[in-house]
C-alpha cells in the first residue's frame, strides 16, 4: 500500500485508453482508496463510481470534460465502490450495467441475520444485467464480463482487449476478504480458476496498483488459500474448536483492525471443508465450534 501513489484527484493515464481516479478513502479494507476507470477516448464507460464523495465525483467528471458517457460499470455492489452512482449518473445519463442486485452467496440458517447487507447497496438493479461470457460495445468501447462471485454473489470482473478489471476479487495491495454470508469461498476458489482459464496482460484492480502478471498473482493467491485450509485443520486436529481460537494462533502479526475480517475468512474456509465434508459443525457462524469430519 505504501509503494501505491494514489494521486488523489488526478487522472492517471494507464494506457490503451484508460484512465484511474482513486477515492481518498483509505482504510483498512479499501488500501490507499477505490479505484475509478474511465474507459474510451470520445465516448466513454465508467467503471465503478467509488464512495459518494464530491471531491472524487468533480475529480471523475473533470476527466470526463463533457465527452458522452454510455455506460456506467459496476463490479459489485458494496457501498466503497457503488455509493456514488445515483450523483455520478444523474451528472452522466450513463446506463447501469451489473450482475445484478445484491444477494447473500448462500441461504442464511435459522435465526440468522446478513449483517454486511448493511455494507453494499440492496437497491440496485441495473439498467443491463451482463453474465459470464457477455459483450457490451457502445461503438467505441467493447467489454467482456467475467462472473467472479466470492467476494461477493454479484461481483463481475470487465475486460478491454488484454486487459481485466479484477475489481475486489484480485487486488493489487491485499487478499481479498471473503465473508459468510455476504461472500462464499467456494465461489471465490472457482472465480480464480475461471480468470486463470483466460490470457489477460495486466489485472487492473478495484484497490492498488496494476497487476503486471496476472497469472502469478491469481495462482499465488490459490497457494495462499489452500496453504490456509491445511493450516486450519491442523488447528482443529490440535484440539481448537472455535473461529476465535483458530486466528489467535494463525494471525499472529495482524493489526487490531483486521482481526474481524481474518475470523469471517476463516469461517470462509470453514463453511468450504463443511461442503467438502471434512469438517461439522455444532451451530453456524462465528459461535460455532468446529470438529473434523
Amino acid at each position: 500500500m505504501s509503494e501505491f501513489d494514489p494521486r488523489y484527484g488526478e487522472a492517471v493515464g494507464l494506457g490503451n485508453a484508460i484512465v484511474r481516479l482513486v477515492a481518498n478513502n483509505p482504510g483498512p479494507l479499501t488500501g490507499a482508496g477505490t479505484n475509478t476507470y474511465l474507459l474510451g477516448t470520445d465516448t466513454l464507460m465508467i467503471l465503478d463510481p467509488g464512495p459518494d464523495d464530491a471531491a472524487h465525483r468533480a475529480a471523475i467528471l473533470s476527466a470526463v470534460a463533457g465527452r458522452p458517457v454510455s455506460h456506467i460499470l459496476i463490479s459489485h455492489t458494496h457501498h466503497d465502490h457503488i455509493e456514488g452512482l445515483p450523483a455520478l449518473r444523474a451528472e452522466t445519463g450513463g446506463l447501469t450495467v451489473g450482475e445484478g442486485p445484491y444477494r447473500a452467496s448462500r441461504a442464511l440458517n435459522e435465526g440468522e441475520t446478513n449483517p454486511f447487507a448493511k455494507s453494499s447497496d440492496t437497491d440496485f438493479v441495473p439498467d443491463i444485467a451482463m453474465a459470464d461470457g457477455d459483450r457490451l460495445d457502445n461503438g467505441e468501447v467493447a467489454v467482456g464480463a467475467i462472473a467472479t462471485p466470492g467476494h461477493t454473489a454479484n461481483h463481475l470482473a470487465f475486460t478491454l482487449g488484454e486487459d481485466c478489471f479484477s475489481g475486489d476479487h484480485v487486488m493489487g495491495w491485499s487478499s481479498t476478504v471473503v465473508a459468510p454470508p455476504d461472500g462464499s469461498m467456494r465461489d471465490y476458489m472457482t472465480s480464480l480458476e475461471r480468470l486463470l482459464g483466460h490470457a489477460h496482460a495486466r489485472y487492473l484492480p478495484g484497490h492498488g496498483d496494476l497487476i503486471e502478471e496476472p497469472h502469478k498473482r491469481v495462482s499465488a493467491l490459490k497457494s495462499h488459500r489452500l496453504m490456509r485450509e491445511r493450516a486450519i485443520k491442523e488447528r482443529l486436529q490440535k484440539g481448537d474448536r472455535t473461529v476465535a481460537e483458530i486466528v489467535a494462533a494463525l494471525y499472529t502479526d495482524i493489526d487490531v483492525r483486521l482481526v474481524r475480517a481474518a475470523g469471517l475468512s476463516v469461517l470462509a474456509q470453514l463453511e468450504k471443508l463443511a461442503d467438502d465434508g471434512a469438517v461439522v459443525a455444532e451451530g453456524y457462524g462465528v459461535d460455532a465450534r468446529w470438529h473434523l469430519a
